[in-house]
């Protein structure tokens, strides 16, 4: 085991070597442990801060098993690292916590109703299209952080976006891209999806198609994407 952590080493790796890497130096325990939290303290002061590197590292901080580790990540980052900024003072910790714990499908079932709650909807408990940019863009931006954070990049509305917009908006192309439709078919749910970051870029959080496509046309147009965050 290496005494000094090479952060800069770590840094230019691919991601699925980064993954590997953390787990080897964590396997040092809870001295290894409190060293990349103090990594993860400067991190914090970065304008770029958090990346998927950071929000692994701390995934893996919050759910060590040594107590001592995990209490002291908690402590140092009580609302994690994704800042949980609202517009309309709304409590973002639910979804940090499913998230956290590798609920994907309450973090999914969680995210449609808070949709549904910043547009307005929480009553009927699904969307109009039109109601889609009632949505606030910092709210949103949150939301899909959270997901892309501690998904090692794989899932949020930015990452559909980018891949819906790479199909040339062609929407079929998008589906099976993502997942949602597979040898001619459309998954049941919820067992027909995959709850984990094994599954397709893309492929969380889910969108009901059912009614058609222009709200999640909405979604990916939304203006939250048009400015930084």
């Amino acid at each position: 085991m290496r005494n000094v952590v090479d952060f800069s080493a770590l840094e230019s790796l691919p991601p699925k070597q980064q993954w590997l890497w953390l787990a080897e130096w964590l396997q040092g325990g809870v001295q290894a442990g409190r060293q990349l939290l103090d990594y993860l303290q400067q991190r914090a002061q970065s304008p770029q801060f958090p990346q998927v590197l950071d929000g692994r590292i701390y995934e893996l901080l919050w759910r060590s098993e040594l107590p001592e580790l995990a209490a002291a990540a908690r402590e140092a980052f009580p609302q994690g690292v994704v800042p949980l900024l609202s517009e309309q003072s709304q409590d973002y910790r639910p979804l940090l916590l499913h998230i956290l714990s590798e609920q994907w499908q309450a973090a999914d079932q969680w995210t449609r109703q808070q949709l549904c709650r910043l547009a307005g909807a929480q009553r009927r408990g699904w969307l109009y299209f039109s109601e889609v940019r009632k949505i606030p863009v910092l709210d949103l931006q949150t939301i899909d952080h959270l997901w892309r954070v501690h998904s090692l990049g794989q899932f949020g509305f930015r990452v559909q976006r980018r891949i819906w917009l790479g199909c040339g908006r062609n929407w079929e192309k998008f589906w099976r891209a993502i997942g949602w439709y597979v040898d001619g078919t459309w998954p049941r749910y919820p067992q027909g999806f995959t709850w984990d970051v094994s599954a397709p870029a893309g492929h969380l959080p889910l969108s009901d198609q059912k009614r058609g496509v222009r709200v999640l046309e909405a979604l990916l147009l939304h203006p939250a994407w048009e400015v930084g965050g």
